[in-house]
C-alpha cells in the first residue's frame, strides 16, 4: 500500500467554514498514524468584510504552536488565493502600517506579514472570474509565476479550479524549482467534487509521473475527523502506477527535504 504520512493541507475554526480547533486537528493526525500535520487555514477575502491584520493576527502567533504535539511534527501554513492573472495573492496590495496594538510600524503589506510567519504556502483558486478573458497561454503564465513566490511550496487543487492552462509548462516550473502539486483529497472524494474534477486530477497526476514532478497529499480537511484520510488518493495513485518516490508526503523526512531544497528560507 502507497504510504502517506504527511497530510499538508487541513484547516481549523480560523477558516469560518471549518469546525475543529488546532488541537483537534492535531489529535486526529495522532489518531490517523500521521508523522507530520501542517495547517493551512484560508487567507483569503472569503473570512472578513475589512481586511486588516487585526483581523488576520492569527496568523502572526502561530509560533507559540508546539512544534510536535501529540506526537506529530506540527507546520505552520496557509492556503493563499491567487487573486489576478499575473499571478498576485492574497494581502499583496493591502498596507500593513501599524500593529494590532495601533502602534505605528513601517509600513509592509497583509501578505508579507503572514508569510512571513508561515512555513510554507498553498497558493490556490477559490474563484476564477478572472481568469475567464485571459488566454490560457495567460493563466499558464499566471501559475508559474504564482510558483516563483519564495513562500509558496505547493499549488492547491490544480485539477478542480476549472481554469483553461496548459498543463505541462507549469508542472515542468514546478519540477524545475521543485515545488509540489496537490492531489487533493476533497476533490476525488466528495462525490460533487469528483464529477467534474476526478478525470482531470488523474491527468494531472499522470503528468506529474511522467514529468518527475513531485505532488504532496492534502485531506483539505474542514473537520477534525477527516484528518488524514486518504483512500481516494491513494487509489488514484496506485491504479495509475504514480512512482512512491515522487509522493513528498510518504514521510515527514521527504516532505521536510523538499520544503527545504524548495524555499530559501525554510529552517526546520
Amino acid at each position: 500500500m502507497l504510504k502517506i504520512a504527511c497530510d499538508v493541507h487541513t484547516h481549523t475554526l480560523f477558516s469560518r467554514h471549518a469546525y475543529s480547533t488546532v488541537e483537534e486537528d492535531v489529535q486526529s493526525a495522532a489518531d490517523a498514524g500521521l508523522e507530520l500535520l501542517g495547517i493551512t487555514d484560508h487567507f483569503s477575502c472569503m473570512l472578513f468584510e475589512e481586511q486588516t491584520l487585526k483581523n488576520f493576527q492569527y496568523y502572526i502567533n502561530m509560533g507559540v504552536w508546539p512544534r510536535e504535539w501529540h506526537g506529530v511534527r506540527l507546520l505552520h501554513g496557509c492556503e493563499a488565493d491567487i487573486v489576478d492573472v499575473e499571478g498576485h495573492l492574497f494581502g499583496h496590495d493591502i498596507p500593513v502600517t501599524h500593529n494590532i496594538t495601533e502602534e505605528r510600524r513601517r509600513e509592509t503589506t497583509l501578505k508579507s506579514k503572514v508569510f512571513d510567519a508561515c512555513d510554507y504556502v498553498i497558493a490556490s483558486i477559490h474563484r476564477k472570474d478572472f481568469c475567464d478573458a485571459a488566454t490560457r497561454a495567460q493563466n499558464t503564465q499566471m501559475y508559474i509565476n504564482v510558483l516563483e513566490d519564495p513562500k509558496v511550496l505547493i499549488l492547491g487543487h490544480v485539477g478542480r479550479s476549472g481554469v483553461d492552462f496548459e498543463l505541462d509548462p507549469v508542472l515542468e516550473a514546478a519540477r524545475n524549482m521543485g515545488k509540489l502539486i496537490e492531489i487533493n483529497e476533497s476533490s476525488i472524494a466528495e462525490p460533487l467534487k469528483a464529477k467534474k474534477s476526478l478525470a482531470r486530477c488523474e491527468k494531472v497526476a499522470r503528468r506529474c509521473a511522467e514529468l518527475g514532478c513531485f505532488v504532496s497529499f492534502g485531506s483539505d480537511a474542514h473537520i477534525a475527523p477527516a484528518i488524514g484520510r486518504a483512500d481516494h488518493t491513494r487509489e488514484l495513485l496506485e491504479r495509475i502506477d504514480f512512482p512512491e518516490e515522487l509522493v513528498a508526503c510518504a514521510s515527514a523526512e521527504r516532505f521536510l527535504a523538499a520544503a527545504r531544497a524548495a524555499l530559501p528560507d525554510f529552517e526546520l
